[in-house]
């Protein structure tokens, strides 16, 4: 009896320490699988890295003899999606960007409203000439989707911008710095830009820059793109880029900015909170009127928008 219960003993201790080991050579496996890096010139692995992510943030209030006053009824929705796919085989590489983004207002007291408004469609190939350096060119599209007004007060709205009115155009030939997948700087001492400002009315005025009555305006210069995109943590994204031009014919030390900047805040796999600040400045928009001289003229456009709702990563 005590030599069967010593044998019992024997194998459980002996498939315990198989087990063990294989836990232990499971464990080493994946550990050593995850410090190989595949070579960069490796052409085995997918060339293509594909994505998008969605969000929708929408509020709603409304007030029923509610004695600190305010609206009635209020509404909200703001949506933004941000797709992207990059290829990279070899030397090349090829990198595509849809960013869009579109919001409403509604309240009782002023009606319905655009609240952001962005199309930015950007495609850049690039040949890697070493050092983490690329010879690229770059083509990018910035415009909007609907109507856009300017409120002198609550009764009056004035056109300021629709559907190509305006859009820019983008053509430039340059130079790409890649250190990582999390940033690049473009650079191109010679770009072609194109303002189109496809509306009769705005185009009379001769709105952001094109000559009275003219429907488009060819401008020709500097140009710095730097784009920023990091995860720092499992929950909280980070995606900035900053845009500069100067146009070498028409005052090119007034530099046009466009600087927008997004972090991303997961609740969950389904909620998010998303933080978004932008900022403008162009030296042919002038529509904003100095209250105290009643000079017309460029101002730094600023906008700020915070959110919670649904978001999705595809």
């Amino acid at each position: 009896m005590k030599k069967f219960g010593l044998s019992i003993t024997c194998m459980l201790l002996g498939v315990l320490s198989l087990q063990a080991q294989n836990d232990w050579t499971k464990k080493s496996r994946e550990e050593v699988a995850g410090k190989i890096k595949k070579d960069a010139s490796d052409t085995s692995t997918r060339v293509w890295r594909k994505g998008m992510n969605f969000n929708v943030n929408v509020n709603q209030g409304s007030l029923t003899n509610w004695a600190a006053g305010g609206d009635k009824f209020t509404f909200s929705l703001g949506s933004n999606v941000y797709g992207w796919a990059f290829y990279k085989r070899g030397r090349r590489s090829w990198d595509n960007v849809a960013d869009l983004a579109f919001g409403y207002i509604n309240t009782t007291s002023l009606g319905g409203r655009k609240s952001d408004d962005r199309i930015d469609l950007t495609t850049k190939y690039g040949y890697d000439i070493g050092r983490k350096w690329y010879v690229s060119g770059l083509v990018n599209l910035r415009t909007q989707f609907a109507n856009g007004y300017q409120y002198p007060n609550d009764t009056t709205r004035l056109l300021s911008s629709q559907f190509f009115a305006p859009a820019y155009v983008l053509v430039s030939p340059g130079f790409d710095y890649k250190p990582d997948n999390s940033f690049s700087l473009f650079l191109s001492p010679v770009t072609s830009r194109f303002v189109f400002v496809m509306n009769d009315y705005l185009s009379k005025q001769g709105a952001y820059g094109v000559d009275t009555g003219k429907h488009f305006r060819y401008e020709i210069g500097a140009y710095l793109s730097a784009n920023f995109k990091k995860t720092f943590a499992k929950n909280m994204t980070y995606k900035g880029r900053l845009d500069l031009f100067s146009d070498y014919r028409h005052n090119p030390q007034n530099v046009d900015v466009f600087f927008t900047n997004a972090l991303e805040l997961k609740v969950n796999k389904w909620i998010s909170a998303l933080l978004t600040l932008d900022m403008i400045y162009d030296d042919d928009v002038k529509v904003f009127e100095n209250k105290k001289t009643g000079v017309m003229g460029p101002r730094l456009q600023v906008k700020q928008v915070i959110g919670v709702g649904f978001a999705a990563k595809l």
